[in-house]
């Protein structure tokens, strides 16, 4: 299978090792993989504030990159799911361009969902030993239906104990440019979120999109938590989780 793996802003910038080891999860599923040297942003942070047309360009460029890939995945349900869910939308009048949309979007898969429902993948290479908690991202459970395909590749790990926390479906506070206009209900939102991870008991909380594991992060530090690690479910699953913390 020739996939294109669509590595999103945040990694990118902020942590790059999340698009490493998604890298090698999908080589050790068998696939091909192509990483367009050009690609920026989904279009997503356009869209959610209503700037339409900067969001359609965007999603042009990404449909010119990826077109040609078998399938479409990327680590961030978030980005997934504006691929998947909302490209179509950004078409337009334009029925050529909406076939093309449409069948880009049919293609493109959250990270997790794309090894267990495509790829079949059941040769987990991580090896982390510990007790973990996972968050279900707002983006990828509601508009991809990611919930069992994370806990069933971790359950692949014989050393990774999953505790669920209380409320693990509910909001971290991030929600992209939310967390920004509305700092204090966010941080409100966020406190709870992390008192439901340390009820648990864990070493580590867990999740499928960087931008929830960031907002996560820094709420546990300014609690004072420097203990609860903060991992992508790439890492844990590709065994790269040297370095965190």
């Amino acid at each position: 299978m020739r996939v294109g793996l669509f590595v999103t802003c945040l990694v990118d910038m902020m942590r790059p090792r999340i698009g490493f080891a998604a890298l090698k999860l999908l080589e050790a599923a068998g696939c091909e993989v192509v990483v367009p040297a050009g690609q920026t942003c989904c279009g997503q942070p356009a869209y959610n504030s209503g700037d339409r047309e900067s969001a359609r360009q965007l999603a042009i460029k990404l449909l010119d990159e990826f077109e040609s890939c078998e399938y479409v995945v990327a680590p961030s349900g978030s980005c997934a799911g504006m691929i998947r869910t909302h490209y179509v939308d950004l078409a337009g009048e334009g029925e050529a361009l909406a076939r093309r949309m449409a069948a880009l979007s049919s293609r493109t898969y959250e990270l997790t969902d794309f090894l267990v429902n495509v790829a079949k993948f059941d040769k987990v290479p991580g090896d982390y030993q510990g007790s973990i908690t996972y968050h279900d991202s707002c983006s990828g459970l509601r508009e991809l239906g990611v919930k069992t395909q994370p806990r069933a590749l971790l359950a692949q790990i014989p050393g990774v104990a999953l505790h669920e926390m209380k409320g693990a479906e509910e909001c971290c506070g991030f929600g992209g440019a939310f967390s920004v206009k509305f700092g204090e209900l966010s941080a409100a939102i966020a406190e709870k979120k992390c008192e439901a991870i340390q009820a648990t008991g864990g070493d580590a909380i867990v999740g499928g999109d960087l931008g929830c594991l960031l907002n996560i992060e820094g709420k546990l530090r300014r609690m004072g938590d420097e203990k609860t690690k903060v991992l992508h479910v790439a890492e844990i699953l590709a065994g790269d989780t040297k370095g965190t913390r």
